[in-house]
């Protein structure tokens, strides 16, 4: 006798609406970063909203772990909310001219490159996320947040000590990625 096929879990669950909320976020963050780039305030206010959403990202991929809520709709929307939200906050810092552009061209290439990878490499297998990439995201959110934050001085230095980390092992952790998708085709192709 063979049981029956687990019921699919639906697409209207807690960690996919933290997921839709960090995509709304995206626009406000944008707009305040933006439209009030040299008022102290509304600086530590974008940061605030910017920590909130990225917070989200957490929060819903443990939710979804923890009460076996993971949906095709999540693994699809999660990973584009984070590229979004983060490249919001590359650009938007390079249009007030905090962050260099190249810096920001460098990761966008390496974020969106090794998103588009994934999706291409999916018929040969899943590429997980590495110790690597998730050391990435952690160095570019602080690296972000002091960013964000109107700080000077010598937390300014350490701002730049953290986006250069962030930056180094963003383009590590992307050659990683492609030498692990190489890989994994040649492995699908033999089999």
């Amino acid at each position: 006798m063979s049981s029956a096929p687990a019921p699919a879990v639906s697409n209207v669950n807690v960690p996919n609406a933290l997921t839709l909320l960090r995509v709304l976020m995206v626009p406000v963050f944008g707009w305040m970063l933006l439209a009030h780039p040299d008022e102290a305030g509304w600086r530590v206010a974008s940061t605030v909203v910017f920590v909130l959403a990225i917070a989200t990202d957490s929060l819903d991929g443990y939710l979804a772990r923890r009460h076996d809520l993971i949906t095709s709709f999540g693994k699809l929307a999660d990973p584009i909310a984070d590229k979004a939200l983060t490249g919001m906050a590359f650009v938007g810092l390079s249009i007030i001219g905090e962050l260099w552009w190249w810096v920001t061209v460098v990761i966008l290439l390496r974020e969106w490159g090794i998103t588009v990878m994934r999706f291409v490499v999916l018929r040969y297998g899943v590429m997980a996320a590495s110790r690597g990439g998730k050391l990435k995201t952690v160095l570019q959110a602080v690296a972000l947040v002091l960013y964000l934050l109107p700080l000077s001085g010598w937390p300014d230095v350490v701002s730049v000590v953290a986006m250069v980390a962030a930056l180094v092992v963003t383009v590590v952790t992307g050659v990683d990625y492609v030498l692990a998708a190489v890989r994994l085709r040649r492995q699908g192709r033999t089999a």
